[in-house]
């Protein structure tokens, strides 16, 4: 007899993907001449890992972090709240007071067979390098971008 009654089976994205990814958005980032920060989380938004290039810029360490929180924990890439948040006042006001949202590009869902299983966010490029960045990684994966 089954007795799961109350929970939920989840998948989670592997310690060995998180490391093939944060290297491949970092190798990417050195193509472009740059010096980034990148995390990962989990499903839940929770630091899966992280990986800080020599002379990248410090303030950007939590940026990174939070992009992948924001793209995880919505399941949207956070280039598309710009767009998203001035089309509704009342959502600009009410979700920009949130602490770790980040609207600037470079944090990406990262989804497997159409289940959201974490989020890449890239800090210490332009938006469109930092997004450039974490798409590396998930092409390294070979997961959707």
């Amino acid at each position: 007899m089954d007795t799961r009654k109350h929970s939920v089976a989840q998948r989670a994205i592997s310690a060995e993907a998180v490391a093939t990814a944060l290297q491949a958005a970092v190798a990417h980032a050195a193509m472009l001449g740059i010096r980034v920060n990148v995390a990962l989380t989990d499903g839940a938004g929770v630091l899966a890992g992280f990986l800080r290039m020599p002379g990248a810029f410090l303030h950007s360490v939590d940026i990174a972090i939070d992009k992948a929180y924001t793209a995880a924990s919505f399941g949207l890439p956070t280039a598309q709240w710009m767009s998203i948040l001035a089309q509704d006042e009342a959502l600009r006001i009410g979700l920009t007071e949130r602490p770790r949202l980040v609207v600037l590009g470079g944090g990406l869902p990262i989804r497997e067979g159409g289940v959201l299983i974490g989020g890449i966010g890239v800090s210490g490029g332009s938006a469109e390098q930092d997004e450039q960045c974490a798409r590396a990684g998930l092409v390294a994966l070979g997961l959707p971008v």
